[in-house]
């Protein structure tokens, strides 16, 4: 037999069986250590979100009984959740088509938490003076956002427009007005509205039955609360500025927040659906605008340099805030990213991350010597 079958069969470190299985190991290993170095990020306003929830579950609690008390039948295919809030497709104070889902979203208590978030990245804080646009067709963002407030004592001046989209508080015995002063009778809130219009087309409830419109302003006065029916949707405006003005002047307040798609509060002169849910900065509105329509309220704080939250398309807003969306069952409250986010620990991950790196880069260049040596000495049986 040749000297040559007698050498043994030439591998670079980098082909070798137990180099690959101890690179595996190491990885293995690395992996393992970072997995178990997670660490729980508790949110900075963690407390705040806590009692904020409890609160707006309390007071779900207290309407829901009260229309229990009522004998209100409980459609469970449309309310799974079984909050008893969740109003009906049609009615005479029904405006427009309404999400579901958005609607079930803002009916869980986690949704105040949501909205402390959102005050949070606002800056907003105690003794802050905040003015508020609601609609009736999402009650439970509306609780959430004055349940918010007076959980972290912020003062909201409020302005109602009554009508709702479908699913809202859209029966006419139990509108947003209804829950209002339930809600501020039981120191939920710590606000009413201070005045309230129709809503709906020109924020006079075009498009409603003449019934409907009776209902709704019936209603208003039966809150003895200011009512706002002016000729056209820029009068409309108008007033409501005069209105939040006889509190603090517009550009002394500490942030404009609207919820729902009121017109009077959102005008004519962006198209709705490119104003993106949260906080929104001026550029946003501006880049956006187009000439022609009425500018509504929201426009107007905006051009001041009032911070403004749009409380709006909730499947986008609870992906910013790591909410879930429609969640059924409601989810605990305290539990998810909202409250606490699980992040693998840095220093840890990066310390993994450069074993396993050094050891790859480490066989690699063992091998690329080993193989130029092997080609120096010009050997026919090499593997290369």
């Amino acid at each position: 037999m040749s000297d040559n079958h007698k050498d043994q069969m030439f591998l670079p470190t980098i082909q070798k069986t137990s180099t690959l299985v101890i690179l595996a190991l190491i990885c293995i290993i690395a992996y393992s250590v970072a997995v178990v170095s997670k660490v729980e990020i508790i949110s900075d306003t963690h407390d705040t979100k806590i009692r904020a929830a409890r609160q707006m579950a309390a007071a779900m609690t207290e309407l829901k009984s009260q229309r229990m008390e009522a004998g209100v039948f409980m459609d469970l295919e449309n309310d799974p959740n079984e909050t008893g809030l969740v109003g009906t497709q049609f009615s005479l104070i029904t405006t427009d088509e309404g999400d579901l889902d958005a609607k079930l979203t803002t009916l869980d208590p986690n949704f105040a938490a949501a909205i402390v978030e959102l005050f949070s990245r606002a800056g907003l804080q105690a003794g802050d003076t905040v003015a508020v646009a609601v609609t009736g067709s999402m009650p439970g963002a509306n609780m959430a956002v004055l349940i918010a407030c007076a959980v972290q004592n912020i003062h909201p001046v409020m302005i109602t427009s009554l009508v709702a989209s479908q699913w809202g508080a859209n029966l006419p015995d139990f509108t947003w007005l209804d829950m209002e002063a339930k809600l501020y009778a039981g120191d939920y809130i710590t606000v009413r509205s201070l005045a309230a219009s129709i809503g709906g087309r020109n924020d006079v409830g075009r498009l409603l039955s003449p019934r409907g419109r009776e209902i709704i302003t019936d209603k208003i006065t039966e809150h003895q609360i200011e009512l706002i029916r002016e000729s056209g949707l820029a009068a409309s405006v108008a007033r409501r500025k005069a209105t939040y003005e006889k509190v603090v002047p517009l550009e002394n307040y500490d942030a404009f927040i609207n919820i729902g798609g009121g017109v009077a509060s959102l005008g004519t002169s962006f198209k709705h659906k490119l104003l993106p849910p949260g906080i929104v900065l001026r550029r946003q509105v501006e880049s956006i605008s187009r000439s022609g329509g009425i500018e509504g309220a929201l426009v107007e704080f905006s051009r001041r340099d009032v911070p403004v939250l749009h409380i709006l398309n909730i499947s986008a807003l609870t992906r910013q805030v790591g909410m879930p969306f429609a969640q059924i069952p409601i989810p605990e409250i305290g539990v998810g990213e909202l409250y606490a986010e699980i992040r693998y620990n840095i220093w840890v991950t990066a310390i993994s991350f450069i074993i396993v790196a050094g050891s790859v880069i480490f066989v690699g260049y063992r091998s690329h010597q080993q193989i130029k040596a092997r080609m120096r000495e010009h050997e026919p049986d090499s593997v290369l």
